[in-house]
């Protein structure tokens, strides 16, 4: 049986300002219907699997539950307390399906959330290739056949021939152009695609062997597991005392097993403006648009908007991203400083570095469309069945206005209902919730006035999705 390890961390900040550290990229929809993290589970429907592992951090958690279970594919989800690199992540998960399996050796495919394939028949078709190899005790690794001489990936140079795939003979790091140029005429590199297929006491067992630091850490951290909802959490104190490396550098590449298994299924890591560009379809111009757009001379461009109109006259070769809070504008070939914007704006401490201006929330959602010095208004949506954390504020007052829906306030000693075009005060220090009751989605505008208005002004008493400790959302 197969396990698939899902690997949803990471940021993405190249792809600002539409991922950032909040809402990054595998939670976006760039390439399809779904999310990058929907699709990587989606695209395994042709293979015979246990239910996925998915790991992340402790603010992406609700984000990774909500994805996966639209698509009925929840799981485990495993919480890191930090981040630690994917050679940790992988023994916890390795770990913990040996224990799902009861007394089976599962394989472990491990995947990153955030990658594109176009052709997931021949990726399902390789991982079947790939699967004799793992059995019999190799660790597999997928080279991506390169289509170009890209000089942002590492490389891996096939051996022997061995099965269905090839002994592994170097992993090669990021090469320059010329280095990369005579690895693809010479037909014997692949792109390192950060995927794998091996057996979970195969990777243990050269994990204990290569980095017996890091398999302690990790058997330690997995002695005092709670499960809280759809999450299993690990000991913090002794994960964070893990040491931090990727599987690449602690096992792969130190291995004498690992072995090769070509992938030729249209792969990209989406890691830049540019690579969604290349992945998407383009009108007679070479643009790829999204959004509202209105173009003229306009060529190789990907223009992406939100809501408002995006018109161009005579431009060439740019990436124009507008979201209700930014817009972003760079030439395409420079587009990998756009890391420098979002380094700019985390100093400053501004906050488009982490959270669009639309908030998703267990319950719901919030879109923060107004503020001055003593005010702020927001648009809250409620999913059908969901309620906000029983709580107070120091500093603020807010007045609910239901817009469609009917909300179930509780405000102090009384639980009333207020429906559409209704309202109701909530005054400074008094304990209240919100809940939607109904089979509708419930919408509302909050006005807020006081003091200080920062989402930790919340004294939490009660919430249904274990967030009492916590003060930074509602």
């Amino acid at each position: 049986m197969i396990t698939p390890v899902i690997m949803a961390g990471g940021s993405g900040s190249r792809l600002w300002p539409l991922s950032r550290s909040a809402f990054p990229k595998q939670f976006l929809s760039l390439s399809g219907e779904g999310s990058m993290l929907q699709d990587t589970v989606s695209r395994l429907k042709g293979l015979k699997t246990a239910d996925p592992i998915t790991i992340c951090n402790e603010d992406h958690r609700f984000l990774v539950a909500e994805q996966l279970r639209a698509v009925g594919q929840l799981g485990s989800i495993i919480l890191e307390p930090v981040g630690r690199n994917t050679a940790p992540a992988i023994a916890l998960a390795a770990e913990i399906a040996q224990q799902a399996a009861q007394g089976e050796d599962p394989l472990l495919l491990v995947l990153a959330a955030d990658h594109v394939i176009r052709n997931p028949e021949a990726f399902i078709t390789a991982v079947k290739m790939a699967v004799p190899l793992a059995e019999s005790g190799k660790l597999v690794t997928f080279g991506i056949v390169p289509e170009s001489a890209h000089t942002g990936y590492g490389y891996i140079r096939r051996g022997e021939h061995l099965g269905t795939g090839f002994e592994v003979d170097q992993f090669v790091e990021k090469p320059d152009l010329a280095t990369a140029e005579a690895y693809l005429q010479s037909g014997e590199y692949y792109w390192n695609s950060g995927m794998f297929l091996f057996k979970a006491s195969r990777y243990l067992q050269e994990l204990e062997a290569h980095r017996p630091d890091i398999a302690l850490a990790c058997s330690e951290s997995l002695k005092n597991v709670s499960h809280d909802l759809d999450f299993v959490r690990v000991d913090e104190a002794a994960f964070t005392a893990c040491p931090e490396d990727s599987v690449d550098y602690a096992v792969m590449e130190k291995t004498s097993d690992a072995v090769v298994v070509p992938l030729d299924a249209g792969w990209n890591d989406i890691g830049s403006w540019s690579a969604l560009w290349e992945v998407n379809g383009k009108d007679a111009d070479g643009n790829v648009c999204q959004g509202d757009t209105m173009l003229h001379d306009t060529h190789n461009c990907l223009i992406q908007g939100d809501e408002r109109l995006i018109a161009t006259v005579g431009v060439d070769d740019l990436v124009i991203v507008d979201t209700k809070d930014a817009l972003m504008v760079a030439q395409k070939g420079r587009v990998q400083e756009v890391k420098r914007i979002v380094e700019s704006l985390k100093a400053d401490f501004r906050s488009e570095y982490q959270l669009h201006r639309e908030v998703y929330r267990p319950w719901g959602k919030y879109d923060s469309i107004d503020n001055g010095q003593r005010y702020q208004v927001k648009r809250i949506t409620v999913k059908p069945g969901a309620k906000l954390s029983v709580q107070m504020h120091h500093h603020r007052s807010e007045h609910w206005i239901v817009v469609s829906g009917t909300a179930k306030v509780t405000n102090g000693e009384k639980t009333v209902l207020v429906s559409e075009n209704e309202s109701t005060y909530i005054p400074l220090g008094v304990v209240h919730a919100l809940e939607n009751p109904g089979k509708v989605p419930l919408e509302l505008i909050e006005v807020q006035v006081g003091s200080y208005l920062g989402e930790d002004d919340i004294v939490r008493f009660e919430d249904r999705y274990g967030r009492v400790e916590e003060s930074s959302d509602a």
